[in-house]
């Protein structure tokens, strides 16, 4: 929804498609009834996302397959892949008839070669970075210079197309917080080499006196030791910044930094004892700009917690109105009038609501309208103990009606992907989860050591350890659920995605298994071969590549004990097929194995209907037939 509450957008089912395609659709909500405006995705081009902007624009990101040579151009260029997407930003009214692409840099780049151009086709060149909603028309955008890849962050008119340059960075300097109100830099980032592997990240703060930027000892880190620190805002009246951090804790807290003493405050401005702090919210409208109205803290779910008054009020209200419901306010206008939120649970996929005059609640619309809810079962936030005595949290899924004394249930255990990543509960916009437990399967997902967002210790304590104590953890699940009774011993299984794809392959050679079988979906196999090409960022490579090492599965194939189902995506240019296939063909001799090969599926979501019903499909046909014996 549009900050003035005039406008909402949305991606639809596109008429007539049978959930196969999506639409663009535009409502305007001083006349609601009369419905949107839509137009449907194009036959090559398909919208994946949209946003309402203020000035009555609507800013949408679609993408379109293509074929050749990456010739040295983002994601899969070291690695000989030729398939990927095109992926660009549009900006529209709310008619949605003229599209343009969006913050395209009208100056153009004289002397830049056609495969530099392409480069940029498919990588994209310009993006949205802050919309400073009490501007009625502004917004600041960020555009890469073809010729020096330098980046400029200019200020751009939605209605005239005109900018005013803000910032250039480039090499080791970014921008980092805009003043939301004025649109001026407050803060940036330097990066600094200390040595031929070490970086200093430096935080500099504008000193409003003499406008220079100056460093500040106690927001430097080393960028090794990987600590969290991130300006959020600004307190306008003491000038104090809001910063998320873990430089004092396990957990990421947040603190005030006063840019004059140069020091933090004593206490935490908010923590929570054994989660972290993952957001400050700051009001957005004029009536209650820049104010604190609330945190979330990130549990089971993001959770958020308002302590200004009026939101808490509405946020209570809805709780009531949706019980067993996690409730998320999206937007709302000045007086609140009109308010935009969703709600989910592990059962019931997203709907999206308008409270209007904070009395009548109007429904949107629904995703995945088709689901049974009812045939999907509890989840648990629980935790285990690895091992060494590491503590290891996770989400446990299980079947809608089950109890202990209907006896021990065939299990999946689900490692996420990143590593550095976590998983939350809520729905499973994958759409794994609620498969299987609606399958009979109980799911746990291990957030196994290596996972990010849940302390510094469980982080760090993966570095290195890929196949190995990471690995430990998710065998220590599978006996932990034994245990407890939830899984039958000789009927658990292994299924995971990009990392935890990797983390099925490992299963698969690793020995005294626990699983009957792996489903391994876009891995990486062959911990050699990725090598330092981990990200496109020079600095990603040195930080997390180096973290990479430990027990390659490609060259443990000999030892290949269980069954396993191996897939990826042909336009998957983050972990290339060669990681599955090559896996494959090398233990094919030894266990029963399978490999597909997805037309057209990229490494990420959004993925298309039909690349979920293919997959899907694979995943349930592998579990009942060829798990072991009988099938799982």
């Amino acid at each position: 929804m549009s900050t003035d509450g005039k406008n909402l957008v949305a991606l639809v089912e596109a008429p007539g498609s049978d959930h196969q395609e999506t639409a663009l659709a535009a409502w305007n909500l001083d006349t609601p009834d009369q419905g949107p405006v839509i137009t449907p995705s194009g036959d090559r081009m398909k919208f994946i996302f949209a946003s309402a902007m203020k000035a009555d624009r609507v800013l949408a990101f679609a993408r379109q397959e293509w074929s050749g040579a990456l010739g040295g151009c983002g994601e899969g260029r070291t690695t000989g892949s030729t398939r990927t997407f095109v992926s660009k930003l549009y900006l529209t009214d709310t008619k949605l008839e003229q599209f343009d692409e969006a913050f395209a840099n009208k100056r153009g780049n004289i002397g830049i070669s056609k495969e530099t151009q392409r480069c940029f086709e498919l990588a994209g060149s310009a993006r949205l970075v802050n919309s400073l909603p009490l501007d009625p028309e502004n917004v600041i955008i960020s555009q890469t210079n073809m010729a020096d890849y330098s980046s400029s962050y200019l200020l751009y008119n939605l209605r005239s197309g005109d900018t005013k340059l803000l910032f250039k960075g480039g090499g080791r300097s970014s921008p980092g917080l805009f003043d939301p109100r004025t649109g001026d830099l407050l803060t940036r980032t330097e990066l600094e080499a200390t040595s031929g592997t070490e970086f200093e990240q430096r935080i500099l703060i504008k000193n409003p006196e003499t406008g220079e930027f100056e460093t500040h000892e106690n927001l430097t880190t080393k960028l090794s030791e990987r600590y969290s620190l991130d300006i959020v805002g600004r307190d306008e009246e003491t000038g104090k910044f809001y910063v998320l951090t873990d430089l004092f804790s396990d957990q990421v807290q947040a603190w005030m930094y006063d840019p004059k003493r140069r020091e933090f405050d004593k206490e935490a401005l908010i923590a929570h004892p054994t989660l972290s702090i993952s957001n400050i919210i700051l009001g957005s409208q004029p009536s209650n700009f820049n104010k604190v109205l609330g945190f979330t803290v990130s549990g089971l779910v993001q959770e958020t917690t308002y302590v200004d008054p009026t939101m808490k009020s509405i946020q209570d209200g809805l709780k009531k109105a949706f019980p067993d419901q996690s409730i998320s306010i999206i937007s709302y206008n000045d007086d609140l009038s009109r308010v935009l939120f969703e709600t989910e649970s592990a059962q019931v996929p997203p709907s999206y609501h308008l409270l209007l005059d904070r009395k009548q609640v109007k429904l949107l619309g629904r995703s995945r309208p088709w689901v049974d809810s009812a045939s999907i079962g509890e989840q648990r936030w629980v935790s285990f103990t690895a091992r060494d005595g590491m503590t290891i949290p996770a989400i446990l899924d299980l079947p809608a009606g089950w109890t202990k004394a209907d006896g021990p249930l065939p299990t999946i255990i689900h490692p996420h992907g990143g590593p550095w990543a976590r998983d939350f509960g809520g729905w499973d916009g994958s759409g794994w989860v609620p498969f299987l437990t609606s399958r009979g399967y109980a799911v746990l997902r291990p957030q196994y050591r290596g996972s990010s967002g849940l302390g510094r210790k469980l982080w760090l304590a993966g570095d290195g350890q890929w196949g190995q104590a990471m690995q430990d953890d998710k065998d220590d699940a599978a006996a932990w659920l034994v245990g407890q009774g939830i899984a039958d011993k000789d009927r658990i299984a292994i299924f995971g995605y990009s990392y935890g794809g990797f983390a099925a392959a490992a299963a698969v050679v690793r020995p005294n298994s626990p699983y009957q079988c792996a489903i391994s979906g876009a891995p990486v196999t062959d911990l050699a071969r990725i090598g330092m090409s981990w990200s496109d960022n020079r600095l990603q490579r040195i930080l997390q590549g180096n973290t990479v090492k430990g027990m390659d599965p490609m060259r443990n194939t000999d030892k290949a004990n269980i069954p396993v189902l191996l897939y990826v995506g042909d336009r998957d240019v983050r972990t290339p097929s060669f990681h599955a296939e090559e896996f494959y063909k090398a233990v094919r001799g030894k266990v029963d194995a399978e490999f597909e090969l997805i037309p057209d599926m990229p490494h990420s979501m959004p993925w298309y209907p039909r690349h979920q019903t293919q997959t899907l499909g694979l995943i349930e046909n592998f579990l009942a037939n060829q798990c072991g014996p009988d099938g799982l």
